[in-house]
């Protein structure tokens, strides 16, 4: 049995987010000790790990409560399961291709600068012209957006 430090400091999360997880449900809530400490078990500590590594891995609270919830219930299909991943897949490719986007767009900035004077500064008057600006799909903004 771990106390909530003692499992904080093995999955590297913090207790306030430990207590956030059972509030919402996705960690059970764990036995008392006499004292009313909290103290949990291995299993506990594995269900942590895995919603750690499911959160590092970019998957929403939501995502980890169904995933867990497939994992509770080991009989049934995994294609639940790659279809969650599947959408996390998707939702990294896009978040890729607008990090892409915005790196090809400081580049242009850069390269465009004449390095003379702040009032010639051409990443100053790029970021000013909101025209520009690029939406959260990589796309410029329209001025009625």
């Amino acid at each position: 049995m771990y106390p909530i430090g003692t499992l904080s400091k093995r999955t590297g999360t913090k207790v306030q987010t430990i207590r956030y997880y059972e509030q919402i449900g996705l960690m059970q809530a764990p036995e008392r000790s006499s004292g009313g400490r909290r103290r949990y078990n291995d299993a506990a500590l594995d269900r942590l790990s895995f919603i750690r590594h499911a959160r590092q891995l970019g998957f929403t609270l939501d995502a980890i409560r169904e995933l867990l919830d497939l994992s509770d219930n080991p009989a049934r299909p995994c294609a639940q399961v790659d279809e969650i991943a599947h959408r996390q897949l998707q939702e990294v490719e896009q978040r890729i291709a607008r990090l892409e986007a915005l790196r090809v767009e400081l580049e242009r900035m850069l390269d465009q600068c004449r390095r003379n004077t702040v009032a010639e500064c051409r990443v100053l008057q790029v970021l000013g012209d909101h025209s520009a600006c690029l939406s959260d799909h990589g796309a410029p903004l329209s001025r009625e957006a």
